[in-house]
């Protein structure tokens, strides 16, 4: 009897690309530099965050309430299991009541813990409110498509019993920030990562998330043709081809695809293509002559024209990086 064949792993070949279509775009977000901060507010209490660019601010509310004030925006109320992200880093207010007068964040004291763990105690001794809030830097030029469609606020209420992983990863972010152990930082990191993932999901499946780009990648042919970009990005791509890859005319797909995109195909695989060359300026040592071929370019002054047009810099000035700070203002 034939033994049935067993099928083993290559070690040296690279994994298969996603098929999820929002996949490559959030890891262009790139979340780096947590600082959690566990805050206990004893109302009443109001507190100022200001406008920290490049930065998501998260605030998990363990126990009791509050209220978030954005300018421009309705009051929302904040209930114990909950969260509030603030995707752009824009200043907003938090109060007991609404109302409350707030201080600036600055003026209240805090115990440092680590480098990126801080503890805050703050109010006027009345109801206590237990928050949990991570500030996570990110990378600005390779999420701004992503960027662009979320709002100022992404609320998620999880006080049904299937959405325990908030309350769950707020207790592993506040234990592990606790216990400052050796790895803590990294395993933050990455716990505050799933936040922002599952915060953005929730989003998606609101009415709220059904447009743009995002409907884009939710259609089932041009998120076919968009995952088929983000797999095969060095592919002499043509709006033919995509069509054909898809089941569309030629004329549909480019009709439907600048409608939901916003843009033509060729400029969406061009911007693509940049994104990622960018990303692997900034973490690989390539070459420019290894990016321009590994992106469908016949030469390194091909690519850095199309780099230049994307980015209004040369792939050399892009691979000094900047240095970042952590999303905490002091004085």
């Amino acid at each position: 009897m034939t033994e049935p064949r067993i099928a083993t792993p290559n070690v040296d070949s690279e994994l298969p690309p996603s098929e999820d279509p929002l996949a490559d775009p959030l890891r262009l977000l790139k979340l780096t530099g947590v600082l959690h901060c566990r805050a206990e507010f004893t109302a009443p209490w109001g507190l100022d965050l200001p406008r920290i660019p490049d930065c998501m601010a998260i605030h998990i509310v363990n126990s009791g309430g509050l209220f978030l004030d954005i300018a421009g925006q309705p009051t929302r109320e904040v209930r114990a299991g909950s969260l509030v992200m603030i995707p752009h880093g824009t200043g907003h207010q938090l109060r007991s009541q609404p109302g409350t007068p707030v201080t600036p964040l600055t003026d209240i004291p805090v115990q440092l813990i680590t480098d990126r763990y801080e503890r805050m105690s703050f109010g006027g001794g009345g109801a206590l409110t237990s928050v949990s809030y991570c500030g996570v830097r990110f990378d600005p030029l390779g999420a701004q498509r992503l960027l662009q469609v979320l709002p100022l606020v992404i609320q998620v209420d999880t006080l049904t019993q299937e959405d325990e992983w908030l309350r769950d990863t707020a207790r592993f972010i506040a234990r592990e920030a606790d216990a400052t152990r050796p790895g803590s930082e990294a395993i933050v990191t990455r716990l505050a990562d799933i936040v922002v993932v599952q915060a953005i999901r929730a989003w998606l499946s609101s009415a709220d998330g059904q447009h743009g780009w995002l409907a884009a990648l939710r259609d089932r042919q041009i998120g076919r043709a968009l995952s088929a970009i983000h797999r095969d990005p060095a592919r002499d791509w043509t709006v033919a081809m995509l069509a054909s890859e898809v089941g569309m005319s030629r004329s549909a797909l480019s009709a439907r695809f600048s409608e939901l995109v916003g843009e033509s195909v060729k400029h969406y695989i061009t911007e693509w293509r940049m994104q990622l060359a960018r990303d692997e300026l900034l973490t690989a040592p390539q070459t420019l002559a290894v990016l321009a071929e590994k992106y469908g370019y016949q030469s390194e002054a091909a690519f850095s024209r199309a780099f230049k047009r994307v980015f209004g810099a040369s792939p050399g000035s892009v691979r000094k990086g900047i240095p970042r700070e952590l999303c905490r203002e002091r004085s």
